[in-house]
């Protein structure tokens, strides 16, 4: 069939995209911040991203997967923002960035609204879109933040590139280790080894956003700043 023969074209690009997209992605998660080797791991890991983000939803449009095509362009939207964070440091908001923020308010529209449907037929896909939906809606609220303040500066910047990075990993990760275990080397078919590898991006991007908000509370300052407005 020819839904079969163009997915089979593609499939090599989302395997490739994916396997570089886990390996510079563990890498940057325990290479030394701000150290080439970070700065070179983030730098594939985005691009492999990218093409893994893509190529499986573009798979997963030619299947009628609606999870999967949500979590492809909910993924590719995260980490091209959240590398774009971290190259922008004081330049104006550009027409790319309002693109992407209507980008992921239509996926996000989207996601609510099929998830409404679905949970109407009791569909076990709907919590999942309800997921995707609140994370993409987020990521448009800090969007929206940045594009008022004309960019985004110190500690804020970093968190965002942060949250935005680790979610994208989180996906990756999840999708190898918590999908098809055919796909799963049987050497790495450990449940609680699978368990670690994806927790791993959830438990850094904690860490490192305690680290940030422990570093802005100065003894003798108030900061009104919350946890959430300091992630968006």
């Amino acid at each position: 069939m020819p839904t079969q023969g163009s997915a089979a074209v593609i499939l090599p690009f989302h395997i490739l995209g994916g396997i570089l997209a886990l390996i510079t992605g563990y890498v940057a998660l325990y290479a030394t911040k701000g150290s080439t080797t970070h700065r070179m791991g983030g730098t594939i890991f985005v691009y492999a991203m990218i093409v893994m983000s893509l190529t499986g939803a573009t798979i997963a449009l030619l299947h009628a997967n609606t999870i999967s095509i949500v979590a492809g362009l909910m993924t590719c939207y995260m980490v091209a923002t959240g590398m774009r964070t971290v190259q922008q440091r004081a330049e104006p908001v550009s027409l790319i960035d309002r693109v992407a923020t209507t980008f992921a308010m239509i996926v996000a529209a989207g996601c609510f609204v099929v998830g409404i449907q679905s949970a109407a037929r009791g569909r076990p896909e709907a919590y999942p879109l309800f997921i995707f939906g609140i994370v993409g809606l987020l990521g448009v609220i800090g969007d929206r933040r940045v594009m008022q303040r004309g960019g985004i500066q110190g500690s804020r910047r970093v968190a965002r590139h942060l949250w935005r990075m680790c979610f994208a990993m989180w996906v990756a990760a999840a999708s190898f280790f918590w999908g098809p275990q055919t796909r799963v080397p049987e050497v790495l078919r450990i449940p609680v080894l699978q368990a670690v590898a994806v927790l791993i991006p959830i438990v850094v991007m904690a860490y490192w956003l305690w680290r940030l908000r422990a570093r802005r509370s100065t003894p003798g300052i108030v900061h009104t700043t919350t946890a959430t407005e300091a992630v968006i």
